[in-house]
Parts: C-alpha cells; sequence; structure tokens
C-alpha cells in the first residue's frame, strides 16, 4: 500500500487518520513496509504519523541515538504533536525511550516492540561483509521467525546499505551508539502507561530483554507473540493491533468510580 509522504520544511512524514497522534518509529533497516498494517487499521482511529528517520543522513558526529532522539524532538515540536502515543521497532523503540526520558511532557503512553536501549545481538562482529549477499541474506532471516518473511525486497535494501561505504559506517556508529546507550539504571523515571509487545522467538532482542524492561518501567504490561521474532506489527499484524488497540482503548476510558 502506497501512502503520501508529505515534505513540510526540512521534515519528510506520512500523516494518516485523525484524533491522538500514534507516532511510530522505525528501527535501523526499517521501511514504510514495517508499518503498512498498522497504519491501515489504525487510521480509522487515531492520527498516524510516521517521521522518515534520517538513519543514514545525519553527519558522522550526530549519527547516534541522541542524534534521531533530537531530530524526533524538533520534529514533534515543529508539528506541535500533544498527546501523544509513541511506538518504536528496535533502534526506534530505543529513540522513543530517550525522547520520553528527555521530554515526557508530550507523550500519553509508549509501546515497545523489539526494542534496544537494554541489549541487543548485533549483526555480528564481522558485520557488515560487504559484497556478500548470502550472509546478509542469512542475517535478515535471522530478524524473523520465518525466514520467508525476508524478502528479497527487504533483503536487497539492506545489501545496498552495506555496500555503500559512508552508509555502512553509519550503520555501525548507530549500532554501536545503540550498544553503548544503555537506560537500564533511567528507566524507572518513565511515569507514562508502557506496552512491551515482544516476539516468544526474538533473536534480536530476546524475550529476557522484555522482561527486563517490564521489571525497570514501573507503569508497564507485557505481552509476548509465540511464532515471532523481532517485528512483531510485520510478522503478526492481526495480534500486533488487537493488543495495541486494547491498551490504548483502556488508557482513554474514564477511570471507574469508586
Amino acid at each position: 500500500m502506497n501512502y503520501e509522504i508529505k515534505q513540510v520544511d526540512k521534515f519528510k512524514f506520512i500523516e494518516e487518520g485523525e484524533g491522538e497522534p500514534l507516532i511510530l518509529l522505525h528501527g535501523l533497516f526499517g521501511a514504510l513496509g514495517n508499518f503498512n498494517d498498522l497504519i491501515k487499521y489504525f487510521r480509522d482511529h487515531y492520527k498516524v504519523v510516521v517521521p522518515m528517520l534520517p538513519l543514514l543522513d545525519l553527519d558522522l558526529l550526530h549519527t547516534s541515538v541522541g542524534g534521531l532522539q533530537k531530530y524526533v524532538h524538533r520534529f514533534l515540536e515543529f508539528r506541535d504533536y500533544k498527546n501523544v502515543h509513541l511506538l518504536g521497532n528496535s533502534l526506534g523503540g530505543h529513540v522513543g525511550l530517550l525522547y520520553v526520558l528527555k521530554h515526557p511532557e508530550r507523550i500519553k503512553s509508549l509501546i515497545l516492540t523489539g526494542s534496544s536501549g537494554l541489549f541487543e545481538n548485533g549483526m555480528g562482529d564481522t558485520y557488515p561483509k560487504r559484497g556478500d549477499y548470502e550472509y546478509i541474506k542469512k542475517k535478515a532471516e535471522v530478524t524473523f521467525y520465518d525466514p520467508q518473511t525476508a524478502t528479497k525486497e527487504i533483503v536487497d535494501e539492506v545489501y545496498e546499505t552495506v555496500n555503500n561505504r559512508l552508509k555502512a559506517i553509519k550503520v555501525i556508529a548507530l549500532a554501536k551508539s545503540a550498544i553503548r546507550n544503555n537506560l537500564g539504571e533511567e528507566l524507572n523515571q518513565i511515569k507514562q502507561p508502557t506496552l512491551l509487545i515482544w516476539g516468544n522467538n526474538d533473536a534480536v532482542t530476546p524475550p529476557f530483554v522484555a522482561r527486563e524492561f517490564q521489571k525497570l518501567i514501573p507503569n508497564s504490561e507485557l505481552h509476548f507473540i509465540d511464532k515471532c521474532g523481532h517485528a512483531p506489527m510485520m510478522e503478526v499484524p492481526d495480534e500486533f493491533n488487537r493488543i495495541l488497540h486494547k491498551f490504548l482503548t483502556k488508557l482513554n476510558e474514564p477511570a471507574a468510580v469508586a
């Protein structure tokens, strides 16, 4: 499904629907396709916004989780979104965590799925093997429970990125930044209701990472999905959307009168 990518000032983004903003932050090799089913479902209930994160367009000094957080901050300020439901997958979850810690006033709830910020298995010490298509293909397949989910289009995109020297350097910079930027000691400061949706077969941020997030974030709830890897919103969109919709609906219900 194709969505109109808007460009306002220096920001590129998708904005579909009306209501409270549901902002989606993609991961290191994320693309719009990752959120197709989510956008289609939730645009009938919320204003769904996907900013195009400049993962490989920032100067090298700002190619970091912190640099991406500052970009998201400028974008939210520029668009003046309030009462935001902030959802992040993988590196996008890490950026979302950093944002909530620094600018909690705009955020109504936080949703993390396969998020870095505590621990993640990288692409390995030998990454990126430039020119080795089969290696990249296997690494892409490990992201998902069903290797078939790693379509040729996805593999080709990753392969093209790591075979561009400057892009490869920036990918490594972001990956190293995510590992260095461990938020374990700060997560107890998050006051927003937080939803954790995790694949039981996530090999990148394994299930123990989700349990640790739940332990450290005070007002959090955790849902595991079986036969699912690192990108639940792609692999099991119906189940993912059901869990998320129930969480958001509950947030907007008036508190029960004692």
